[in-house]
């Protein structure tokens, strides 16, 4: 059993959708599961949907027909006959969306958030399901909802591993090729859930985990894992081989190419995962498992952006102690805040993390009742992994460091 993992950027088109055909005629797809994600930026359009939505906006029905007319000139290109019943089924699911949206009462936006924004992959997987069927490679549909379970902790929910193991086992037929949805689940009343952007992998992970997979692979626009973002550092190496501990720990620091709970269950059961590219679907890429640390031995660049960094003091000068810093994090859970970087000395304390769910006023409200609080928005996290000096002196260059972390494998810097 293999499970392949294809993302938005792999079917952001028709001419995509052709070449996951292509990909699984050169690779073979007995016995295979495929995750896919929503098409291109689809994530992105609905997420307007909702906030029109929310915001009562005059717009609403003007994103909601950006989604529609994307997703219909990729139909147009991948099925000449309008009148082919995949045109019937992806407006049927367009309909269930509006419903959901018509009969809503919740003002939550975690909630509302995810019944929208699942109709991405719901449509895509159709598109792709149905194409796939057309040109020979013959497939079932499943819906991912009815096998991966959660709580309902919306926008990042957590796997009931033990009910989403035994759905799998009893409902999931192994000796045919399935296509199912990415970054989805449903909790103990059907909701949907979701699992965290870039979600997609771990549900391939997840899936890997209960099959008992002999491998699983990450389709995408690059030859494997890189050791930097060539979009933010020149002369980028591609790593051959990396340890479970390694990527691990890059996944933890923020790389892009693979999500941080992406791992964990595939280390479990030393699941190999590969991170391959769907352009050149027969070069080796990279493979995450057992042995060698880091192939090759380079550093590895990571840059997080849009960070905050909150420094707090007490107001008497007084010590920051076990008691003060327990209820910092008790605030930044309370606020559901993504922390990256803790520093604290006597009397100050500094922490540096991600604003997902934009609850950074209500969270300082809180802490200036008790401490001296200074904010900045909209920094940047460096991470060097395997750093040399010379690596640390090309960031700092022309940036104005506001924070500093050494240890012996890695350091950080937050800069504006």
């Amino acid at each position: 059993m293999r499970v392949f993992k294809f993302g938005g950027a792999s079917i952001k088109n028709a001419e995509g959708v052709k070449n996951l055909a292509s990909v699984l005629k050169q690779v073979g797809y007995d016995q295979t599961l495929v995750v896919v994600s929503a098409m291109g930026k689809t994530t992105n359009a609905l997420e307007i949907v909702v906030k029109n939505y929310l915001d009562k906006s005059a717009e609403l029905q003007s994103s909601i027909q950006d989604v529609k007319k994307f997703h219909n000139e990729i139909l147009l290109d991948l099925f000449v006959n309008t009148q082919h019943d995949v045109y019937k089924t992806i407006s049927l699911i367009f309909r269930d969306m509006e419903d959901v949206l018509r009969h809503n009462k919740s003002p939550d936006y975690n909630f509302v958030y995810d019944q929208v924004i699942g109709f991405g992959e719901l449509i895509s997987t159709t598109i792709v399901s149905t194409y796939l069927n057309d040109v020979g490679i013959k497939n079932n549909w499943l819906d991912v909802r009815e096998f991966i379970k959660t709580d309902d902790y919306y926008r990042r929910a957590n796997v009931n591993w033990d009910l989403t193991q035994k759905r799998i086992k009893s409902n999931f037929d192994q000796n045919s090729l399935n296509i199912t949805q990415g970054f989805l689940g449903s909790d103990t009343n059907n909701f949907t859930t979701t699992l965290g952007r870039e979600g997609s992998d771990y549900s391939a992970a997840i899936f890997g985990y209960c099959l008992n997979a002999e491998n699983v692979t990450i389709w995408k626009d690059v030859p494997g894992v890189l050791n930097a973002d060539p979009r933010h550092f020149e002369k980028a190496q591609l790593l051959d081989h990396i340890s479970y501990r390694e990527a691990i720990e890059l996944a933890f620091y923020g790389a892009s190419v693979i999500h941080p709970k992406t791992l964990q269950p595939l280390q479990k059961k030393e699941i190999p995962l590969y991170v391959k590219s769907f352009v050149n679907p027969k070069n080796a890429g990279t493979k995450v498992g057992k042995g060698v640390g880091l192939s090759p031995e380079v550093p590895c660049f990571i840059v997080k952006k849009n960070q905050v960094l909150v420094s707090l003091s007490s107001l008497d000068f007084s010590y920051i102690v076990e008691e003060n810093i327990s209820e910092i994090f008790k605030l930044l859970h309370l606020y559901k805040m993504k922390v990256d970087v803790i520093q604290n000395s006597a009397i100050s304390f500094s922490v540096c993390f991600e604003n997902t769910y934009d609850n950074l006023e209500r969270l300082l409200q809180h802490l200036k009742s008790k401490f001296k609080v200074t904010c900045h928005e909209n920094v940047s996290l460096y991470t060097v992994r395997h750093y040399k000096e010379q690596d640390i002196r090309s960031i700092e260059k022309d940036k104005n460091v506001l924070l500093k972390q050494l240890t012996q494998e890695t350091v950080q810097m937050v800069t504006i």
